[in-house]
């Protein structure tokens, strides 16, 4: 199960403004006292200009990316996704601002999705089993532990085409799963708040959460509807946070070949400006629960439509 590996981020910075700034760590109920925020060294460089009058940092990026093979229009208006999957417990916290103005964006539609622990995409079991990047869920003991600061050649074998692969295309639904997907509306600071686990990995790619912002629709029954996608991104997670999961079950298990942040060809290694969240939890205590949070800059009049191109 792969996705496009192509230098998205290079794509020139005029089409679209986007910023991506690490908020505040949100802490959780029940991880307790003694949090660390987990960060490798230079994956959180980031440059800006601090607008006056604005409490926040604000940037001008390209920080769009594939939307990848995977996305299933939202019917799921839901904050809690993780249904019955077996993970470390995951709080994600976005907010969503105007990138010109710094102003929160309210009743914005904000979708993620994200692969289980064992690298399973619902909707897509069959192409992430059988598929390019994919083969049956791992068990037994890792065959090799993951290091921190890799170098040299990346560990995975970079996916080309084929199902799972889609050069940014979409694939259709293999199944009816819907699992770790969800879609919820921004609130007047352009907060929004999801209950998910964190994701596992697969060949070809770093850990990541994709995710889109909607404006200009309305909710109905069926969800949401009309308006336009103005941003097409995904979060990361630093190395030390990915280590430290890779220790508890079911991640451990895991025999698939990880690929590092640096090694990525989707992650333009800007820090948080590129998407990378900054995971938080208690010291020793990753499986009780981990908090990650991120503000997302997008140009509301703008349209993406998640080819990344």
């Amino acid at each position: 199960m792969t996705e496009n590996q192509g230098p998205s981020h290079k794509k020139d910075s005029t089409r679209r403004r986007v910023i991506l700034v690490s908020g505040a760590a949100v802490a959780a109920a029940g991880i307790g006292a003694g949090l660390v925020a987990t960060a490798s060294a230079g994956e959180e460089k980031s440059t800006g200009a601090e607008k006056a009058g604005q409490g926040e940092a604000c940037y001008r990026l390209t920080s769009e990316t594939t939307g990848g093979p995977y996305y299933i229009d939202a019917d799921k208006i839901r904050k809690d996704i993780t249904e019955d999957k077996e993970g470390i417990p995951l709080t994600l916290r976005l907010k969503v601002i105007d990138s010109d103005t710094c102003k929160p964006l309210k009743r914005a539609a904000v979708d993620i999705w994200h692969c289980d622990a064992l690298g399973i995409y619902s909707g897509y079991e069959s192409m992430s089993q059988d598929g390019p990047g994919g083969g049956t869920p791992p068990s037994g003991a890792p065959t090799d532990m993951p290091t921190d600061a890799p170098t040299g050649a990346p560990t995975g074998t970079p996916p080309s085409g084929g199902p799972g692969g889609g050069g940014g295309g979409h694939s259709e639904p293999t199944d009816d799963e819907r699992y770790l997907r969800g879609t919820q509306l921004t609130d007047k600071h352009g907060y929004v708040e999801f209950t998910t686990v964190f994701p596992g990995w697969y060949q070809g790619r770093a850990v990541h959460i994709h995710t889109k912002v909607h404006v200009g629709g309305k909710m109905t029954d069926a969800g949401y509807e009309g308006g336009h996608a103005c941003h097409t991104g995904q979060f990361f997670f630093a190395e030390s946070a990915v280590l430290d999961s890779a220790r508890i079950e079911p991640y451990a298990t895991s025999t698939t070949t990880r690929t590092t942040p640096t090694e990525d060809t989707i992650y333009d290694r800007s820090g948080v400006t590129g998407g990378l969240l900054k995971p938080t939890y208690g010291k020793g205590r990753m499986a009780r629960g981990v908090v990650g949070s991120i503000t997302m800059g997008v140009d509301p009049d703008e349209t993406d439509d998640g080819t990344g191109l």
